[in-house]
C-alpha cells in the first residue's frame, strides 16, 4: 500500500510540474486569449459612447435610383459606403450622383469624397466636388455644402465656395447651377485670383461655358487690380478666358498709369502672350500733375509702361 501511495504522489507531482511548464511556455498565448476579447469589447463600447448616434445600417457598394412623382428618373446615387442613422442624415463615402433630363439623358455627374442624404431627397456634397457636364466640361470646387435638389433640377450652395476656374482661383459666397445648363452663378462678393497675378473683385459672376466658350460675366461694379494699376469699371466685366481678353464695361477709371489717372469707356485688357495691354476706342481723358490730354483712342502697355494717345489728341499743359 505504501508503494501505491508513493506512486500516486509522484504522479501528482509530475502532473503539476508538467502543467507549470505548459503554462510557462504558452503564457503569451493564454494572456492574449484572456485579455484581447475584453479589450476589443472595451474599444467597441468606448466608440459607441463617443458616438451619440451610432449608425443603424452599413452598406458597401451602395446604389439607389430616385424618381419623381411621375416616375421620371431624377438621379442615380452611388457610394462606396452607406451609413444610416436614426436621428441624423444618411452618410455617403466616395459618392457619385448622376442627374438626368426629362428625356432620360444624362446631364451631370457629380463626385465627392463625402455627402449627406436627407429624407426630403436633398443630397449635400461636402469638401472637394467635381461636376462633369454632358459636353465633357469639368468644374472643380470646394465648399462646406453643395446641395443637389430632387424637384427643381438645381445645384446650389449657400456656403463659401472656392472654384478652380480658367487659369484662376475664384472665391464666392455661394453658387447655383441648373443641371441642364453650362452656366454657373457664383453669388455675392466674388474675388478672382488669376494665375498671372492680377486680382478681380466683382459680384454675382456668371461662368458661362455655353457653346464651348469660357466667359466670366457680371453686371456689377468691378475692380481690376494689377501690380501697378487699379482699374474700376462701373457696369461690370465680360471676359473671354480662353483668349485671355478682359472687357471692363461702362465708365472706366485707371489709377496708377505713371503718376496719373485716366478715364475712358469700355476698356479691353489683353493678357495674351503673358502681356497686359489696355485698349480703348472711346473718348479718353488723361490727367497728370502737369497736363490734361484728351483723345479718341488709347493704347497702354502696363508691363513696359508705354502709353499712346491717338486720334484727335488735345493737350492742355498746366
Amino acid at each position: 500500500m505504501a508503494v501505491f501511495k508513493t506512486q500516486k504522489i509522484q504522479s501528482i507531482i509530475v502532473f503539476i510540474i508538467t502543467l507549470i511548464v505548459i503554462l510557462w511556455i504558452f503564457q503569451d498565448t493564454i494572456l492574449k486569449i484572456s485579455f484581447f476579447p475584453n479589450n476589443t469589447e472595451k474599444l467597441i463600447n468606448d466608440s459607441e459612447e463617443l458616438s451619440n448616434d451610432p449608425y443603424l445600417e452599413k452598406i458597401q457598394n451602395f446604389i439607389i435610383k430616385e424618381y419623381s412623382k411621375d416616375q421620371v428618373l431624377l438621379h442615380i446615387i452611388e457610394a462606396d459606403t452607406y451609413k444610416s442613422y436614426k436621428n441624423s442624415p444618411v452618410q455617403l463615402e466616395m459618392v457619385k450622383v448622376k442627374t438626368f433630363n426629362k428625356n432620360l439623358k444624362e446631364n451631370l455627374v457629380i463626385t465627392s469624397n463625402f455627402a449627406l442624404g436627407f429624407k426630403s431627397g436633398q443630397i449635400s456634397l461636402i469638401g472637394e466636388v467635381r461636376i462633369e457636364s454632358k459636353n465633357g466640361l469639368s468644374h472643380l470646387l470646394e465648399t462646406e455644402s453643395l446641395n443637389v435638389f430632387t424637384n427643381d433640377d438645381l445645384i446650389k450652395s449657400t456656403k463659401d465656395v472656392k472654384y478652380l476656374g480658367e487659369n484662376a482661383t475664384i472665391f464666392a459666397q455661394g453658387m447655383e447651377m441648373n443641371t441642364d445648363s453650362e452656366i454657373i452663378l457664383l453669388n455675392g462678393n466674388v474675388r478672382i485670383y488669376q494665375d498671372s497675378g492680377p486680382i478681380i473683385n466683382t459680384a454675382n459672376l456668371l461662368i458661362n461655358y455655353t457653346g464651348g466658350e469660357k466667359r466670366y460675366q457680371s453686371k456689377e461694379e468691378t475692380v481690376y487690380l494689377s501690380k501697378d494699376n487699379t482699374v474700376t469699371s462701373e457696369k461690370g466685366i465680360d471676359a473671354d478666358m480662353s483668349k485671355n481678353l478682359i472687357k471692363l464695361i461702362g465708365k472706366i477709371e485707371i489709377i496708377g498709369v505713371p503718376k496719373s489717372k485716366m478715364e475712358c469707356r469700355d476698356l479691353l485688357i489683353d493678357q495674351s502672350n503673358d502681356g497686359e495691354i489696355y485698349k480703348c476706342k472711346g473718348p479718353v481723358n488723361y490727367h497728370s500733375a502737369i497736363m490734361n490730354i484728351k483723345s479718341n483712342k488709347m493704347y497702354y502697355d502696363a508691363i513696359e509702361k508705354k502709353l499712346e494717345l491717338m486720334n484727335r489728341v488735345l493737350a492742355v499743359y498746366e
